[in-house]
This record gives structure tokens, C-alpha cells and sequence, in this order.
């Protein structure tokens, strides 16, 4: 032993960092830090801690040095975090070596090769995929329930048999004038939907269709020849842009049925009568030619729907009369939904499955990123004179009329603009990036609508950079009754003067949940075609954006400002992100995009993120207080998998440092002496039981998405969050 680490330590000042460009954990975990006569396997590490972007953990350790056999030992480590979930990565850099232990070494030796691997990690990074990491840190306290006042109130839901579109307009409808035109066009409203004065008719353009109707609410009927002015101002708006659901609409038979509302609203709908399959092993039907998520329970004969997370029930969908149900009141047939059924895509949603922990556990994980203190800005735009309003129970107040949030604390302005917190002494700027949350954000009730920002974090911060962070609750997803909801359920008023300012909804679009991309709005016919881009909107109908693509070590190459210059970023940063499969087979054999695919032949409806810890053994250095004056900025990751003849990722380290495999019987090995002993079926604790378990579903999840392509794979065949990511 003593001879290994001293052929090390010896050789220490040699050791290279071997860097692969295509190591983005596809081939997982171990890795290995290689030099010239040997090798320092790393398995993958267990998290003892997890709070805000930094990790307390342990790893196994094998050393080898040329012919001999590999030493086994455990190592101690702290790190800083950033998650990217477009990647679906998560990365540990600032790597400090806390302690190192190997049970016959030399204590002088194995702290100078402690401190030799804290100063070769030192500006480099490991990488290991968000599924595992998540699955990882299923056992901390991370999932916290949230007690905020919430609405569920449930929408005013429409019930069709026949291809229809919803046209939600928010309020009263506001008519404006088009520059340069004799039209009118609706202002509060996602859809082309224009007015002309002279036969005071109103036209829309949906798709490859034209609607036109006397009054705006009722009384649509398709046209097959829109006048020629307005018909030419809609070609200009979409610049010829046309999406999936243009040739998907353009094989149906005749035009979809519009519905209008000016109150929040969904769409539900059947192609034909209802059809309903048993669910395996249960009392419940679910609606198989639907677009939504839609269950029988045989027993009460009540219906159950989806919607926004949030479930409701009836006995009659033609009525009506929708009354909304906790998650823990659901039939308890529910959670025995098989996790391969048709409709298992339901599963995120009752309690208690291992899809609802998974949903909760990714969204207490923040998308974090490092921002340069020098180069990012904000620009605010005000309509008109600033115009404050103080928000109830609170000390802060809100700007209603800028195109950011806005706040108003003591004597300072703060603004948050894509997850990062500015400040300025004047409401006008100049701005300067935050580096400490004022603590009156968490005053913020859901009542307000700019609740969202009291996720957004700062936390930690050098002469250059602002280390932040922020959890979906910032794009509107927020943990509730043991499941995740999207949006507060609130109809908040938005802003209009000159320009009209809107305000995140709950409902309207057809939200659903994607394991992998989070929420995100259908597209599909019922939920219509969202004119995206022809105005100039500013703040966000489906919430803010975040950071942008490659925002992960630095403001170069990724610091855009979201979708502030209309949905068109949106819908396009969706289409990237959001058309990905589920990880568990959740398909309706029946379906192929939307409902109506038998008519349509295409697709057309791909739906658009603690504190204990175990102890470590006596000397374990101190946790560093302080970061590094200047950014880590790492450019790939600095590890590539074993190859080393201990490539299997099955060695462990319980919380003392002795180190254990579990081999392909399932057999439990202790490391002693330079050999395996033992061989009993039962883990020496169940806390490497349960590492175990965690370890080996983060794989199937990692290796599930790495089998659909990662961010590029298919669409799902029935909805299941897509289109449009809402970041």
C-alpha cells in the first residue's frame, strides 16, 4: 500500500487530467485521472449534502500503478455546481480535496496526494447527468412542499367531439390600430386576430385557415378568400414561417371549430364519442381517442382531467361542473397506474410515485449560471411615468408598467431580467448586477403577479462574477400537495397604455408535463395557432425566460435576453428543447401527434427544477469560505470514463471510508487487506442498499434519455409537455 501511494506522490507533479471533447456522461461513471505509469479511478459520487449550488460528497477510489493491483480508498470533497437542463447536465467544478483515506496508508502520504488532487482539479470540472444526480439526492431533505396559497379554482373547461380551436383573449378585448394600415388588431390576445372598420368584421388566420365573424366572441365561420390588405399584413407578420400544425391542418377535411373566451379557459375534446380502455389492474378507463389526459373511475363514474397539474373531476363532461381534488384524495387505483400503461404519463401527478418524486426532486434543482459583473446589463422601459403599486402584507411595490420586474425596496430599485437580479438607487437605472436578494422578496404572495422572482437566487459572488440561480418556480412550476402544478392559478390584470404589458397565465394552452423538459404548452388543434412575434410584446403570456443556450461558465456566448423580443424565440427555443420522448413508455398506441392523425396523416401536437450529512472521519479538512477572485470557466469536462480494469461502477464508500462493490449476484464485498471478502446478499447498511437503488435508477433514466436521442429525439405520440419549453 505504502508502496502505491508513494509511486504516486512521486510521480504527482506528472499527472495529466485526460480530457475527452465527447464525455458528456454518455458512458457514465467511473472516471479516470490518468498519468504516466498508472491511474486514479473515481466512481461516482455519493451526495452526503446539497444546498443551494453546492454539494458535500464522498467517492471510492482505485489507484493503480502499472502491474500491481489497484488500492481502493475514499475521498472527501466539496464543490460548487452548474446545472444546465437543456443538456441535462449537471457539473462539478471548484473541487477542494477535503480528506482522503486509505486503510493502510501513510498519514503524511495520503495528505500530500490529498493536496496534490485538489491542486490538479483545480480549474478542471467532472460532469455527470442531471437523472443521475437527481436520483442521487433522492434522500436528502431537498423537497420541500410548498404552503403558499395557491388557486385551483378550475378554468371554464369547453367539452368538443369535433376538431376545435380555443382563442383565449385576456379580458375584454382592447383594439389598436396597425401603423401604416386601416386595421385594427386585438391586443390582448397570442392569435392573429384583426378587425376591419370599414365591414366591421373580424378575421383570424389559424394555420392554413381563415375565420372571419361579426362579433368577436361568436359566430366564426371559415373563408376561403380574407380581403387582400389583410391577408398581405399576415403574410408580412409570419414572414412566410409556417409550423408543424400548418400541414397537419391543411389534410383535414374542413376547418376546425373556433370557440372563443375572454375568461381563463381549456379545451377538452374527443375525436367521435367517447372511447375508453381499461387501465391493467385497476377500476379505471382512460379516454384513448383524446388529446387529453382524461380517466373513468368504474366505481363513483366520475370523471377525472388533467389540467396545469392540477386534477378535477365531474360526472358529466358535456355539463360540466368541474370541482377540483387534492392529489391525496384521488382513488387509490391511481398509484397503481403501471408505470408502462398508455396513460402512465398521468403518474407525475399522484402522489406518492416514483414520477411525482422525481418531478418534485428536479424542481428544487436550480439552472444555474455565473454572470460577469463588468458586461451584463438591463435596459428598462417604462410606459409612461414609472407607476408603483405595493404589493398586500408586503413592504415592496412593483412597477406596473415596465417591460421587467420591477421592485421597489426601501430606497433601492431592483430588477430581475432572464434570472438575474440588477439593482440601481434610481428607478431609470444606471444598473448594476445584484449580489445580495433583498430578504422582503419571500414576502411575495402567488396573488402577485411578479411571485415568480422569489426564485430567482444569488449565491455567492467575487470582484468578477455573481455566482445564480434559479428553480422552475421562476417560470411557474411549483411544488403543491406532493406533486408539481404549473402556475398559481391566478388571473392577474395586465398592464395597457401605449403598449400592453401581459401577465403569466395558468390556463388556455393546453400545459403539461414532460419528465425531460419540464412544462410546456401543446400546439396541437385544440389548443390553436399562437401568432408568435408580430407584436411588440413585452413581458411573457407562459412566463420569463432564463438563461440562454451555453450560459453555463460565463456571460460570453449565452447572456441573451430571452423571449423579450417576442414569442417567435420562444416557440423556436421550444421546438429545440421540447420535442423529446418520455422516459417511460406513456404512448397511445392510437394516436400519432393529435387526435385528429387519421384525418391529418402528421404531427401537429408535440408539446411545446437540505441539510444533513453524515459524518466524515476525524481530520477532514475545512470547508473553503471563500471562492477564487476570477471565474472557473471549463470548456469540457476534464475526465473521461475507466478504462483502467475497474470499470464497472459498482464500488462504494460508506461514511467512514471503508469501501464495498456489489457484484452481479448481488452479493456485498467488503475491501480489506488488498482483497474482496465476504459475499452476503445483504448490504452492510442500508444506507449503500440505498445508494445502491439510487445509483442504479439513475442509470435507466440517463441511459433512457440517451437512448431517444437526448434533446433531438422524437416527439411523444400523445402530448406530454413539448413544443414550447418554458424555461
Amino acid at each position: 500500500m505504502k508502496t502505491v501511494i508513494s509511486a504516486i506522490v512521486l510521480m504527482a507533479i506528472n499527472m495529466n487530467l485526460m480530457s475527452d471533447p465527447g464525455d458528456l456522461d454518455k458512458n457514465g461513471w467511473p472516471r479516470d485521472m490518468k498519468f504516466k505509469k498508472g491511474v486514479i479511478t473515481i466512481y461516482q459520487p455519493q451526495i452526503e449534502n446539497y444546498e443551494n449550488n453546492k454539494i458535500d460528497a464522498r467517492a471510492a477510489l482505485a489507484i493503480k500503478v502499472k502491474d500491481k493491483a489497484p488500492v481502493f480508498g475514499a475521498m472527501w470533497f466539496t464543490c460548487r455546481t452548474t446545472t444546465d437542463k437543456d443538456l441535462r447536465l449537471v457539473v462539478f467544478d471548484n473541487i477542494e480535496v477535503e480528506s482522503l483515506k486509505f486503510p493502510e496508508g501513510d498519514k503524511e502520504e495520503v495528505e500530500t496526494l490529498r493536496k496534490t488532487m485538489t491542486e490538479k482539479l483545480t480549474g478542471q470540472s467532472l460532469t455527470i447527468s442531471l437523472d443521475r444526480f437527481t436520483a442521487s439526492i433522492e434522500h436528502l431533505d431537498v423537497m420541500h412542499e410548498n404552503d403558499a396559497d395557491y388557486k385551483s379554482t378550475p378554468p371554464k373547461i369547453f367539452f368538443e367531439t369535433s376538431p376545435s380551436v380555443l382563442v383565449f383573449i385576456d379580458g375584454d378585448p382592447i383594439v389598436k390600430e396597425v401603423e401604416d394600415t386601416d386595421f385594427n388588431y386585438v391586443v390582448n390576445t397570442p392569435f392573429f386576430l384583426v378587425q376591419n372598420p370599414k365591414d366591421k368584421r373580424y378575421y383570424l388566420k389559424g394555420g392554413v385557415w381563415w375565420y372571419s365573424s361579426d362579433k368577436i366572441t361568436q359566430n366564426w365561420k371559415s373563408i376561403d378568400n380574407p380581403p387582400g390588405d389583410i391577408k398581405k399584413l399576415a403574410d408580412e407578420a409570419f414572414q412566410g414561417e409556417t409550423t408543424d400544425l400548418d400541414s397537419t391542418t391543411a389534410l383535414l377535411s374542413e376547418a376546425p371549430k373556433l370557440i372563443v373566451s375572454t375568461e381563463p379557459a381549456e379545451l377538452i375534446q374527443t375525436d367521435g364519442e367517447p372511447k375508453f380502455e381499461p387501465v391493467s389492474g385497476t377500476e379505471l378507463l382512460f379516454l384513448t381517442n383524446s388529446e387529453n389526459d382524461i380517466i373513468l373511475d368504474i366505481q363513483t363514474q366520475q370523471y377525472y382531467i388533467l389540467i396545469s397539474g392540477r386534477w378535477y373531476r365531474t360526472k358529466d363532461m358535456t355539463v360540466g361542473n368541474w370541482e377540483y381534488i387534492l392529489p391525496a384524495d384521488l382513488p387509490e387505483d391511481f398509484r397503481e397506474i403501471p408505470a408502462k400503461a398508455d396513460i402512465a404519463g398521468v403518474r407525475y401527478s399522484v402522489p406518492g410515485t416514483q414520477e411525482a418524486k422525481d418531478a418534485l426532486l428536479e424542481n428544487s434543482i436550480p439552472q444555474t449560471a455565473e454572470v460577469d459583473r463588468k458586461k451584463a446589463n438591463v435596459n428598462v422601459k417604462y410606459d409612461g411615468t414609472p407607476k408603483f403599486s405595493k404589493i398586500e402584507n408586503t413592504s415592496v411595490s412593483y412597477a406596473e408598467n415596465a417591460d421587467k420586474t420591477v421592485l421597489l425596496i426601501g430606497s433601492k430599485y431592483y430588477c430581475v431580467d432572464d434570472a438575474i437580479w440588477f439593482v440601481s438607487s434610481k428607478v431609470a437605472g444606471p444598473w448594476e448586477v445584484c449580489v445580495e436578494v433583498p430578504a422582503e422578496v419571500q414576502d411575495i404572495p402567488p396573488s402577485s403577479p411578479v411571485y415568480n422572482v422569489k426564485y430567482v437566487y444569488v449565491y455567492d459572488y467575487t470582484p468578477n462574477v455573481v455566482y445564480v440561480g434559479y428553480t422552475p418556480g421562476y417560470y411557474g412550476s411549483y411544488a403543491y400537495y406532493g406533486t408539481v402544478i404549473y402556475g398559481t392559478g391566478y388571473w392577474y390584470q395586465p398592464w395597457y397604455g401605449a403598449y400592453y404589458y401581459p401577465r403569466p397565465v395558468t390556463w388556455g394552452f393546453g400545459v403539461h408535463y414532460n419528465p425531460w423538459t419540464g412544462w410546456g404548452f401543446s400546439y396541437g388543434v385544440s389548443y390553436g395557432w399562437i401568432s408568435y412575434g408580430w407584436r411588440p410584446y413585452y413581458g411573457g403570456w407562459w412566463g420569463p425566460a432564463g438563461y440562454r443556450y451555453g450560459y453555463r461558465h460565463g456571460y460570453y456566448h449565452g447572456y441573451h435576453h430571452g423571449y423579450g423580443q417576442g414569442y417567435r424565440h420562444g416557440y423556436y427555443a421550444g421546438r429545440r428543447t421540447g420535442n423529446v420522448a418520455s422516459p417511460r413508455p406513456a404512448t397511445r398506441a392510437s394516436l400519432s401527434g393529435n387526435i385528429y392523425q387519421n384525418r391529418a396523416k402528421g404531427v401537429a401536437n408535440t408539446g411545446v427544477r437540505p441539510s444533513s450529512s453524515n459524518s466524515r472521519p476525524a481530520g477532514a479538512a475545512t470547508r473553503p469560505t471563500t471562492r477564487p477572485s476570477t471565474p472557473t470557466t471549463v470548456s469540457r469536462p476534464s475526465t473521461r470514463p475507466s478504462q483502467s480494469g475497474t470499470r464497472d461502477n459498482n464500488v462504494y464508500s460508506d461514511s467512514n471510508g471503508n469501501i464495498y462493490k456489489r457484484d452481479n449476484n448481488g452479493d456485498w464485498q467488503q475491501r480489506s487487506n488488498g482483497q474482496w471478502s465476504g459475499g452476503s446478499k445483504a448490504a452492510p447498511n442500508q444506507n449503500l442498499n440505498r445508494d445502491f437503488n439510487n445509483r442504479s435508477y439513475g442509470n435507466q433514466r440517463a441511459t433512457s434519455y440517451s437512448n431517444r436521442g437526448g434533446q433531438m429525439a422524437a416527439p411523444r405520440s400523445r402530448p406530454g409537455g413539448g413544443g414550447r419549453r418554458m424555461r
